[in-house]
């Protein structure tokens, strides 16, 4: 498995929709179903939760991450490679999940409705809380 192959998997999520604990690529994702459907695609395991809130509290999502077998943490955020998962937060606990691909972000964003891929700026950069890379990985 490459990062092409993880960006290839992340990229058929584009344009579906968002939908809070979404699992289905093409009907409706969450930013969590889209590193499910990439862990499926890539063939290394599972990664699902389900019955979260929108809001995770108490540490939620980084222990569910942290527990996860396919997953290792990258020691500096600066570290991150295309491919990688981001955990991320906008406030409070970290609440969102993205897959870079260098100089952009894929990811269920619910503010734009659906799956996008856009520019990592500044203010995306800075959300960054913690990386995680796909074990596995040539």
């Amino acid at each position: 498995m490459t990062a092409d192959d993880i960006l290839a998997a992340a990229r058929q999520c584009l344009g579906t929709p968002f939908r809070h604990q979404g699992r289905l690529l093409g009907s409706g994702l969450d930013c969590a179903g889209v590193a499910i459907h990439v862990a499926r695609q890539i063939g290394v395991g599972h990664l699902d939760v389900s019955g979260y809130g929108r809001t995770p509290a108490s540490g939620q999502l980084e222990h569910s991450l942290d527990s996860q077998p396919c997953l290792e943490r990258v020691a500096m955020v600066d570290d991150r490679l295309p491919g990688d998962l981001l955990l991320m937060r906008f406030a409070g606990d970290p609440q969102h999940l993205a897959i870079t691909a260098g100089d952009t972000l894929i990811h269920a964003y619910e503010s734009v409705g659906q799956c996008c891929e856009h520019r990592l700026s500044r203010l995306w950069a800075a959300r960054i809380v913690q990386v995680y890379r796909f074990r596995g990985i040539e």
